[in-house]
C-alpha cells in the first residue's frame, strides 16, 4: 500500500462473538503490519478476542449506552486521532454513537461495514441510520445483493454501497469425501440457535429423509425449543446439539454436507469455511449466499422456509456421492480465488488507500443520492 503508515481505528459495538467479529479479527490479523491498528469496542471479551489476532495492536473498551457512552466515545476518538475509522456493524442501526464520534473528527476518514442488510420500521432509527450512512467516506456490505438491499432499505442511491465479501483463512487441505459411520449422510449446521438461522426448517427436512444425521454446532436462546421439536418429530436419536465450539472449521471433516437454511443472511463465514473444506453446501436463496453458491455448480440452493425443497436436496446428495465430491471441489476452487481472508484484506487495503487519497466527504450538507 502507498499509505502504509497510517492509524486505523477498528470499531465493533457487538456484545458477543459471531461471524462479524471473527471476520474483523481476520482482517486485523492479515492487514499490512505497517498499519497502526487500535481495536475499540464496548465488550471486553470481544475487544480482547479481536486484539489477540494482532499482538502489537492497542485496545480500548468503552461504555455502550447513555450520555456517559457518548462522552467516552468522543474523548477516546479525539484522543486517538486516527486517520481512518473502520466501523464493523452487526445491524445497520448499530454503532450510532461510534459513527457520530468518528464523523466529528476533523481529518479522519470513516468507513462503514454492514454485515447484515436489515431494515427497521421504527422511524427514528431508520432516519438516523440513513443520515449516518450518507456521511461516511465509504460504505461497504458483504455482497452485491446485500449492498443493493442496504441502498433500497435506507434510500441511499444506487451503487453507493460497495461489496467486499467476508473471507476466512485456508487452514488445511480438504479432507476427502468418505462414507460416514453406519452409512448415514452426516449433515452439519454451524450457526447460533436463532429463528433467523432456521434450524427448525432443517429439523423438519431431516425428519423426511431417512439415512441422515444432523450435527448442530452453536448455542442460543432457541436450543430448548429446537430440542423439543426434534423429540416431537421423533428424530432426537438422529440430531446432536454440540453447543458452541471455538474452531468449527476443525469439525468440517466429519460432515458430508453443510446446510445453511437461513431466513436472512449476509455472507456467512461458515459458508466460506465449508467451501474451503470442499464440503457441498445446501443454502437458502437469501442475502449474498447465491453469489458463492451457484445451484448445481458449487452447491444447491433452496427457497427459505421450504422444507420440501430442502429435504429433496438432502436426499439428492445422500444418494449421489459423485455429486457431493464435484460440488465440494468446485466450491473450494471458487473460495480459494475469491473468498479467503487474504483476498478480503487486499480489497479493504485498496479501499483504505483510495479513501485516504480522496478529499474528506462533507459531514453536514451531503450530495443528493443518485437514483
Amino acid at each position: 500500500m502507498r499509505n502504509q503508515f497510517f492509524h486505523l481505528l477498528a470499531y465493533t459495538d457487538s456484545a458477543g462473538i459471531g461471524g462479524a467479529e471473527i471476520s474483523l479479527g481476520h482482517l486485523v490479523r492479515t492487514a499490512d503490519p505497517d498499519i497502526q491498528i487500535t481495536i475499540v469496542g464496548v465488550a471486553e471479551g470481544v475487544v480482547q478476542a479481536i486484539a489477540q489476532q494482532r499482538p502489537l495492536s492497542q485496545s480500548v473498551v468503552l461504555p455502550a449506552r447513555g450520555s456517559q457512552a457518548v462522552l467516552a466515545h468522543l474523548r477516546c476518538f479525539w484522543r486517538l486521532q486516527p486517520d481512518m475509522v473502520h466501523l464493523n456493524l452487526c445491524t445497520p442501526w448499530a454503532g450510532a454513537i461510534a459513527q457520530s464520534a468518528a464523523l466529528s473528527l476533523p481529518q479522519a476518514r470513516v468507513i462503514r461495514v454492514d454485515q447484515l442488510p436489515l431494515r427497521t420500521t421504527d422511524a427514528l432509527p431508520l432516519w438516523r441510520t440513513r443520515a449516518l450512512c450518507l456521511r461516511v467516506d465509504a460504505h461497504v456490505a458483504v455482497g452485491e445483493a446485500s449492498a443493493r438491499r442496504m441502498e433500497d432499505f435506507y434510500a441511499l442511491g444506487r451503487n453507493s454501497v460497495l461489496s467486499i465479501p467476508n473471507g476466512v483463512p485456508d487452514y488445511d487441505s480438504p479432507s476427502p469425501d468418505v462414507p460416514c459411520s453406519q452409512g448415514e449422510l452426516v449433515v452439519g449446521n454451524i450457526a447460533r440457535l436463532n429463528p433467523m438461522k432456521a434450524q427448525d426448517v432443517l429439523l423438519k427436512a431431516i425428519a423426511r429423509v431417512e439415512g441422515t444425521r444432523l450435527v448442530i454446532l452453536g448455542d442460543g436462546d432457541e436450543k430448548a425449543e429446537l430440542q423439543q421439536l426434534a423429540q416431537a418429530l421423533s428424530i432426537q436419536h438422529r440430531v446432536e446439539f454440540r453447543g458452541w465450539v471455538d474452531h468449527p472449521q476443525t469439525y468440517l471433516p466429519e460432515f458430508d454436507v453443510v446446510a445453511i437454511p437461513s431466513r436472512s443472511e449476509g455472507f456467512p463465514l461458515s459458508m466460506v469455511e465449508a467451501m474451503l473444506a470442499a464440503r457441498p453446501i445446501i443454502a437458502s436463496r437469501v442475502g449474498s449466499m447465491p453469489e458463492a453458491i451457484f445451484d448445481g455448480e458449487t452447491g444447491l440452493l433452496v427457497e427459505k422456509n421450504d422444507v420440501g425443497g430442502l429435504s429433496q436436496a438432502l436426499q439428492r446428495l445422500r444418494d449421489d456421492r459423485t455429486l457431493r465430491q464435484r460440488l465440494g471441489q468446485q466450491a473450494r476452487k471458487l473460495a480459494l480465488t475469491h473468498f479467503t481472508a487474504k483476498a478480503m484484506t487486499q480489497q479493504y487495503e485498496q479501499l483504505w488507500e483510495k479513501v485516504l487519497d480522496l478529499p474528506r466527504r462533507p459531514r453536514l450538507g451531503v450530495p443528493r443520492p443518485l437514483a
